[in-house]
């Protein structure tokens, strides 16, 4: 087995086994790079990951893999499993004190991250030693995820922006407020429906009702978890409620999942559908999945939340210099903006254009992200900062008894 490089936090004592010292704590922060891609070559990353977007699972399939083992010499699988479960099978791990784990790089953030972190199932802090993040980041637009502090424990990987989309085949004027919405739904019963609140997106458009119908947003932007007054939570169960009659099926039953509502909007059942990042639907109608007719709007009130996600590393992944390689490829100026190409993943990145080279800047500038991808000037009026991960967990409690159980 190749030679690790493990700074020792204490002497070994004489007749430890070789698998004990392979579980005391990896120490990189005084490697060199050099030494870490050393260590990486010939590795592989399993990278955990959500995978119900076709265009996501291309970037990294047809692009990532073969240009990270070029790049690196390191190979790359793409595991697809919800973050949920991921963090469950963490969890599992951590109690049977398993050293050597099967996860070496996820894709997360929000309440998955903070439950992370506070369960001490994360390898850092290990982003300062990433050149990519070092050389094109800026650090201070990235110390929080959802209210839960980073320290570089995750590397920001991208951003997104909440978007509906819709079939213009069938409206011409999408609504534009909350309240509009509601009386859209009520014109047109059986025509609108969204994801259960235990899905991440489902949950995002319960907290647009929250920020619009329960509380100002600069109310709840950047301040820690507080329960909602008993009026304001009644203010936003009232809005799910009156429309749930006039959803898909009567309200009866919920998408159990983005993907669920993706295919009913394809098939025709409901004329819109709506996602966390506002370049999705791209790939979806290239690919013949989504209409041709597909474009996006934003609601202008009470505006349209985004947030940036991340790459973290287990604390028990066997492949931690090549976890670290694969981050450092993915935060690189090219494969970012390999992301932002509408035939792949097609989302904001989180990179700091300032800092790129004059061709490289042009590269960002000049992409045409495609015809359902709103302005940059739309997405930014309307862009509102993501509350934190506790109003996620309330919201994930309290829906079903409150909305689905009625």
């Amino acid at each position: 087995m190749k030679k690790r490089l493990i700074l020792l936090t204490g002497l070994l004592l004489a007749g430890c086994s070789s698998d004990e010292a392979e579980q005391e704590e990896l120490d990189l922060s005084g490697a060199s790079w050099e030494d870490i891609t050393e260590t990486a070559a010939g590795e592989t990353v399993r990278l955990y990951m959500w995978g119900g977007d076709p265009g996501i699972n291309s970037y990294i399939d047809d692009y990532a893999i073969p240009a990270l083992q070029a790049e690196y010499d390191v190979t790359l699988e793409r595991i697809p499993l919800d973050t949920n479960e991921i963090i469950q099978k963490l969890e599992t791990e951590k109690r049977a004190d398993q050293q050597e784990g099967t996860i070496d790089l996820i894709w997360m953030n929000g309440e998955n991250f903070k439950r992370a972190k506070e369960g001490e199932l994360l390898y850092g802090p290990f982003v300062d030693s990433i050149p990519s993040y070092q050389e094109y980041y800026q650090a201070e637009d990235y110390e929080f995820d959802f209210g839960t502090a980073t320290e570089g424990y995750e590397a920001p990987w991208g951003k997104v922006q909440f978007v509906f989309n819709y079939d213009t085949s069938k409206i011409d004027n999408p609504p534009k407020t909350l309240d509009e919405l509601r009386t859209w739904i009520s014109e047109n019963p059986g025509r609108f429906t969204y994801p259960e609140a235990n899905d991440f997106t489902g949950n995002a458009f319960i907290r647009h009702v929250m920020l619009g119908e329960a509380v100002e947003p600069d109310a709840l932007l950047g301040e820690p978890y507080a329960p909602l007054e008993e009026d304001q939570a009644s203010a936003m169960w009232d809005y799910l409620n009156d429309i749930e009659s006039d959803l898909w099926r009567g309200g009866e039953t919920y998408p159990a999942s983005l993907e669920e509502l993706d295919r009913l909007y394809s098939q025709g059942e409901v004329w819109m559908t709506m996602g966390y990042n506002e370049a999705r639907a791209e790939s979806l109608v290239r690919d013949g999945v989504f209409p041709e007719t597909t474009e996006s709007f934003v609601l202008e009130d009470p505006g349209s939340i985004g947030n940036t996600h991340f790459l973290s590393i287990p604390y028990n992944s066997p492949n931690k210099e090549a976890a670290m390689a694969a981050v450092d490829f993915f935060l690189s100026p090219e494969a970012q903006l390999e992301k932002l190409q509408p035939d792949y993943w097609g989302e904001s990145s989180p990179i700091d254009v300032s800092s790129l080279s004059e061709e490289q800047r042009t590269g960002f500038e000049e992409l045409d992200r495609g015809k359902t991808v709103l302005d940059a000037e739309v997405l930014a009026d309307a862009y509102l900062s993501e509350v934190d991960a506790g109003y996620v967990e309330w919201i994930e409690s309290e829906w079903r008894n409150e909305v689905a159980a009625d």
